[in-house]
Order: C-alpha cells, then sequence, then structure tokens
C-alpha cells in the first residue's frame, strides 16, 4: 500500500485507451468512444472479485458510503452507529443525509465492540458501521447477529481493507452494502474514487441513479431519461476508472507483496514480549496494508513512536494524537462547526456527543502504534527496517 507506487505499462495502457476516445464521461457520447466503458468494466471485475450481485463505481470513498446509505433510505435523523477510530468521512458520509452518527468504543481488534454496539442501539437506529482499519476487520458475525436480532443494515466501510477477508469471503462482501476507496493512498488507486457493493437490487438501482442526478439510464437517449427521485453527481470520470481496471487486476500481486513485507516486520517485533499485536478475528485475514501493535502503556506507546520517527523509521502513526482517524480530535463534529444550519435532527442527536465516556476506546488506542505496509521496499529495505525497528523499540520497553 499503496497501489501508486508500481504505476507501470498497464496503467499508462488503461489510461491512453480513454485519452485515445476523448470521451471522460462515463454515460453518453456512445458513438465516440469506441466501445471503451472503463468505469462499466471495473465494476463488472469488482463484481467478480468481490463475489457480488452488483458494484457501482464513483468519485470516492467518502461519495460511496453516502450513497450506500442514502440507497438503503437512510435519512434525517436515522442513527448510524459508527466507530471512534475511523476517518473522517465515515462521520461526513452520515451528516450529508441528515442522520446522525453515534459513536462506539472499538475494542482490541480496534474495530467496533459489539458489546458497545448492542448498547447504543435505540429504536431510531437504522445502520451498523463497521470500520476496517488499517486492514482488518470487526467480529463480523457477532455484528450480523445483532443486525438480524433488530432488523437494522450492517455497512462494511472496507475502505482500507479493500482484499481482506472473513471465513473465506471478501470484506465489503458480507454486510447488506460494502465500500471502497481508490484514493491515491490505497492499496489499489484510481488518484480519486470509490466504488459500493451489494447482493440488494434495490439498493444498486438507487445507487447508480442516486449519483447521477436521480437519471433512470434507461435507453439510450441521456436528455430523455427521467428522474424517479432526487439525485447528486457522484460521478466517477473515464480516466480515473481506467486506473482502477489496471489496478484491480493487480490486487492479488499488491496483496502478495504486503504479506511478504508485513510478516518480515511482524516476526521481528514478535520476539519482544513487551508488544502485542491488534486481535483479527477468528477465519479473519488481513490485507497486511498496515501492522498494528499494542505497547504496554499510553506513555511508552508515545515515546516507541517519537523514538521511531527520531530513528528514521517513516510512515509509523499514532493514532490516539491524530487529527483525521481518531474522536479526540474532531472537535468540528462535536462543536457542530458547520457552515451553515445543520437539520434540527442532527443537532439535536449530536448534542451530546462531547460528553460521551470513550475511555475503553483510548485504552486501545492509546497503546497502539500502526505503521504502513509499503509496495515499494525491497527485501533488503524490509529486512533493515525490521531490524531498526526491533532495536529502537527494545530499548523503549
Amino acid at each position: 500500500m499503496p497501489g501508486f507506487e508500481l504505476f507501470g505499462e498497464a496503467e499508462r495502457n488503461e489510461v491512453n485507451k480513454v485519452l485515445e476516445t476523448g470521451v471522460l464521461m462515463r454515460y453518453g457520447f456512445d458513438g465516440m468512444r469506441q466501445d471503451q466503458w472503463k468505469a462499466r468494466e471495473l465494476e463488472a471485475a469488482l463484481q467478480t472479485r468481490m463475489q457480488t450481485e452488483y458494484a457501482h463505481v464513483v468519485s470516492s470513498g467518502t461519495a460511496a458510503l453516502t450513497v450506500a446509505l442514502a440507497s438503503a433510505g437512510v435519512g434525517a435523523g436515522d442513527e448510524v452507529i459508527m466507530p471512534t477510530f475511523t476517518f473522517v468521512a465515515s462521520f461526513e458520509s452520515i451528516i450529508a443525509l441528515g442522520a446522525v452518527p453515534i459513536l462506539v468504543d472499538v475494542d482490541d481488534t480496534l474495530t467496533l465492540d459489539p458489546k458497545a454496539v448492542e448498547a447504543a442501539i435505540t429504536p431510531k437506529t437504522k445502520v451498523i458501521m463497521p470500520v476496517h482499519m488499517c486492514g482488518s476487520m470487526a467480529d463480523l458475525d457477532a455484528l450480523k447477529a445483532i443486525c438480524q436480532g433488530h432488523e437494522i443494515l450492517l455497512l462494511e466501510d472496507a475502505c482500507q481493507a479493500i482484499g481482506g477477508s472473513y471465513k473465506g469471503q471478501p470484506l465489503g462482501s458480507i454486510g447488506d452494502l460494502g465500500c471502497f476507496s481508490f484514493d491515491y493512498v490505497k492499496t489499489i488507486t484510481c488518484g480519486e474514487g470509490g466504488a459500493l457493493i451489494t447482493n440488494n437490487q434495490e439498493y444498486y438501482e438507487n445507487a447508480h441513479k442516486y449519483t447521477d442526478h436521480g437519471h433512470d439510464h434507461i435507453g439510450h437517449d441521456r436528455g430523455a431519461e427521467t428522474h424517479p427521485f432526487l439525485g447528486y453527481n457522484f460521478r466517477i470520470s473515464e480516466l480515473n476508472a481506467a486506473v482502477g481496471c489496471a489496478q484491480i487486476q493487480r490486487l492479488d500481486e499488491f496483496l502478495a507483496i504486503q504479506k511478504r513485507n508485513y510478516t518480515h516486520v511482524r516476526e521481528a517485533l514478535s520476539k519482544i514480549s513487551e508488544i502485542s499485536f491488534r486481535r483479527v478475528p477468528e477465519g479473519g485475514e488481513e490485507n497486511y496494508s498496515f501492522l498494528n501493535f499494542f505497547l504496554p502503556t499510553e506513555e511508552l506507546a508515545k515515546k516507541a513512536h517519537q523514538a521511531l520517527v527520531e530513528g528514521g523509521v517513516d510512515a509509523c502513526f499514532y493514532w490516539y494524537d491524530n487529527n483525521w482517524h481518531y474522536y479526540r480530535k474532531w472537535e468540528h463534529l462535536t462543536n457542530r462547526k458547520s457552515l451553515g444550519k445543520l437539520p434540527m435532527e442532527l443537532k439535536n442527536g449530536l448534542q451530546h456527543i462531547g460528553s460521551v465516556d470513550f475511555s475503553a476506546s483510548d485504552h486501545w488506542v492509546g497503546r497502539t502504534i500502526s505503521c504502513l505496509v509499503k509496495l515499494g521496499w525491497s527485501e533488503e529495505e524490509v529486512a533493515s527496517r525490521a531490524t531498526n525497528m526491533a532495536e529502537i523499540l527494545r530499548k523503549v520497553v
């Protein structure tokens, strides 16, 4: 991770096919495009790789989450349960629809704690949205059971975990809906892009219309299409989709490299008794894009992170103090800062968010260091990195 590290001829060839036609939009201009439909091609590849009936590609992972929620009818006042450790796009997508993000603690998986989820359910709960952060998954069996028991939807935010699996099923394909991000720093990239997958035809039909101003996409005359409901513009361009067409074919190649590099570093750190690793639910396999490990205390985690930075170990993160990925720095959410007036349902739903006790999340995230696993490392660089990290961490603990 990320896929841009290994850009090559395959990506250039796909982009050039689009440039040769001059048609950069995914819809219309049939006579000009010389049968080049890159968004459709990427969707077909995703359906096959993710073992789902439907896939729809959009302009970003944030758009994918927003469209997935909208396609299932989520709207003003509905509550969506999400973790305290994620990317800000998770709550942005919820808020965009006037729905209310309900933050819930994470456990040693660094994803939603099923017990905390159960306790957070109210009559307004419409969706549980686990976020498979840093390449690994939530306890999906437990979350599915909760959803079924309460007749609510399971939406997998797999934006950081494409290629991971749970009991033989691709992450994203297990819930009612699943979402991916293809932004510039993801395992496979379109530069900018995202996708949602589902086996529910109604959600798919809603999604492809909603992302294109409500167009029904019936017939071959775009100007004659009707609009069954309101929509927005979350379309992906053919140029971005073209990059994705090449990258999706390389996913298994990327995963193999990530697993090799991840394993080498983890084996070196496993020899340090004071270090433990995030729990991967039984039957799950990470996509190996990040190596996540715990130090005994928050104080030691901060010292270890600083020592790694000073020791020249790049791409290691201490999420506990991170502005984008952990609730502690989301003042714009807790203080409900918006350019315009928020819907009353949302404003009321968020009024107590700043006073909720998330010490259970702090217990895990405060002791976590997360290291990006790069595709471009040579075997010598991986070996050197593993040795260097182990030596630095031993001195700290």
